[in-house]
């Protein structure tokens, strides 16, 4: 049996069970790719794509959603240091309005990935559509459980993304996105009812299009 028909037969309970694949096929920069902002109701889709070195394990990372602030943060200065290399590509509010979310996923998934310097030779993408890319991928369900590079994608992703909300929140004072990052709680939603949306709101979700007539400067 070939190392490559033995991993394909193991269970993917290793968190390199996914790179380790690619590598017996090979490939030598893998990047893991992960977004976080789908459900917001404003601010942008924003992706990270992250190359590690080849077997680094990293304890700790794992999705980035089943970590505390503090243990994302901790974990993103590490992950900064020990990448070869990291993207970050966003699609904002108006572009999710235009060609709507998961297309603005995809394409902020690419635009991390063309950021990256060295470029991948192969991607693993969380969830299950592939991006528009003509690299090999492999998509990966639940895959910031399942793959250390998809994990520390997240990280990535979801700190920038957190850190950008906090900005937006001294920008566009009163809607809270300090606290919410964007989602749709009942102070959120309510903050909209009162001033409009801003111009970082998703136009075209519920609980904001209901207010569009009413925009904020």
């Amino acid at each position: 049996m070939t190392l490559q028909e033995s991993l394909f037969n193991q269970l993917p309970s290793d968190t390199l069970y996914f790179e380790k694949l690619a590598q017996a096929q090979g490939f030598l920069k893998i990047a893991g790719v992960d977004e976080v902002g789908r459900g917001p109701l404003a601010g942008p889709v924003l992706a990270a794509a992250v190359i590690l070195p080849a077997g680094l394990l990293i304890p700790g990372v794992d999705d980035s959603k089943k970590l505390s602030q503090h243990k994302r943060e901790t974990l993103f200065d590490i992950i900064m240091d020990q990448a070869l290399s990291i993207g970050i590509g966003s699609a904002g509010a108006e572009t999710i309005d235009s060609i709507n979310i998961l297309q603005a996923t995809r394409l902020a998934m690419l635009n991390a990935v063309q950021q990256l310097s060295p470029q991948p030779d192969y991607l693993l993408i969380d969830g299950i559509t592939p991006i528009n890319s003509a690299l090999p991928q492999k998509t990966v369900k639940k895959g910031d459980s399942l793959s250390l590079s998809i994990a520390a994608a997240s990280i990535i992703a979801k700190v920038t993304r957190d850190r950008l909300m906090t900005d937006m929140d001294q920008r566009y004072p009163g809607y809270g996105f300090a606290g919410h990052k964007g989602y749709g709680s009942a102070a959120h939603l309510e903050a909209i009812r009162r001033l409009g949306p801003s111009p970082i709101h998703r136009l075209t979700f519920g609980g904001v299009k209901e207010h569009a007539a009413c925009t904020s400067s």
